[in-house]
């Protein structure tokens, strides 16, 4: 029997307990009373927020209400939304046929960004595929590390590589929702992750960085932040539920 690959993570200092707390954070966001009554407004709010931030991310920053409005029309800023109000219907796909999944999702992020040839296509790298394959074999279950964890690591390897053309982050970060919402944790895509990397930004990139030494100090780095940032995205969620209340 082969142990678990992300099983040394859970090992490193402050990472189990804030893996814990990110998950008791998300649970108690879970419970918020405008769910029960509001859940397809609270997703659709969450699903705008999330694409907003994620091209910002992106280096294509716009305000929220102006995207709500329709009046934008960038590019990097259209894809994000497209990714977003996919992942729904991605979530089963994604646990039996990863790499199908992160090739339609880049088509959707990277129309009228790059080339149609480099739709879907990840880069002709045998590193990349090689990480790409390994990184699949996890998804479709090759470990048993909670949820939050493996999303962190989907999230920081897909940025470390850059696998496809224009904006690959996008595609990062839809990944690890992905992976919330297939898991259980989050099925209605209620976390809006990329939030929460956006208010810590300049973290999220150092800290981005450090995962890709591969070092033990910069894995850690990465988990600590994306566990802070889960915290954040959970608090998000309670003043989405508490906002939409107070509307109705």
């Amino acid at each position: 029997m082969t142990s678990d690959p992300l099983a040394p993570l859970l090992a490193l200092a402050d990472v189990a307990p804030a893996v814990e707390q990110a998950r008791d954070h998300v649970d108690q966001a879970m419970r918020h009373r405008a769910l029960r009554r509001h859940g397809g407004q609270v997703a659709a709010e969450v699903s705008l927020r999330s694409a907003v931030a994620s091209a910002a991310l992106e280096g294509y920053a716009h305000e929220r209400e102006a995207v709500r409005a329709g009046t934008v029309t960038d590019p990097v800023l259209q894809g994000a939304l497209r990714v977003a109000g996919a992942l729904p219907g991605l979530a089963d796909r994604w646990l039996r046929a990863p790499r199908q999944v992160l090739a339609r999702l880049h088509v959707l992020a990277a129309r009228d960004v790059v080339a149609e040839e480099a739709l879907g296509r990840p880069v002709a790298d045998p590193v990349v595929g090689a990480r790409l394959d390994g990184l699949a074999g996890l998804v479709a279950g090759g470990t048993k590390a909670p949820p939050l964890l493996l999303a962190a690591v989907v999230h920081g390897e897909l940025l470390a590589l850059r696998p496809f053309a224009g904006p690959s982050g996008v595609v990062a970060r839809a990944a690890a929702r992905l992976v919330l919402m297939s898991t259980g944790l989050d099925p209605r895509g209620l976390v809006a992750l990329d939030v929460g990397h956006q208010e810590r930004e300049p973290e999220y990139v150092g800290s981005a960085g450090a995962f890709a030494t591969g070092t033990p100090d910069g894995l850690r780095s990465w988990l600590r932040h994306y566990m802070t940032a889960t915290e954040v995205a959970a608090t998000q969620l309670t003043l989405i539920g508490d906002e939409i209340l107070a509307a109705s």
